[in-house]
């Protein structure tokens, strides 16, 4: 079997890990806590597994057509850089 690279740095050694995700589509958002990746201990880079992405993508799309409910909600403070 082949091993597997860091398509950043071409080093082999990986960690699995969790981490925030934050989903986006046309200014809807959804963040997923604690998402599985496999993260590149030399550069840290971060690699998700296809399923997992396909996962949010079904579940935020559910939630928008108000077919599943989400966990909670959070309220995210904006600010436009232009008005500095």
């Amino acid at each position: 079997m082949k091993e597997k690279k860091c398509n950043f740095c071409g080093k082999s050694e990986y960690e699995e890990r969790k981490t925030d995700y934050l989903y986006s589509y046309k200014g809807n958002y959804l963040l997923v806590p604690d998402t599985p990746v496999e993260m590149c201990l030399n550069c840290g880079m971060i690699y998700y597994q296809a399923s997992v992405l396909k996962e949010i993508e079904r579940r935020f799309f559910a939630i928008q057509k108000k077919q599943e409910a989400p966990s909670n909600f959070i309220e995210i403070p904006t600010m436009s850089l232009t008005a500095v």
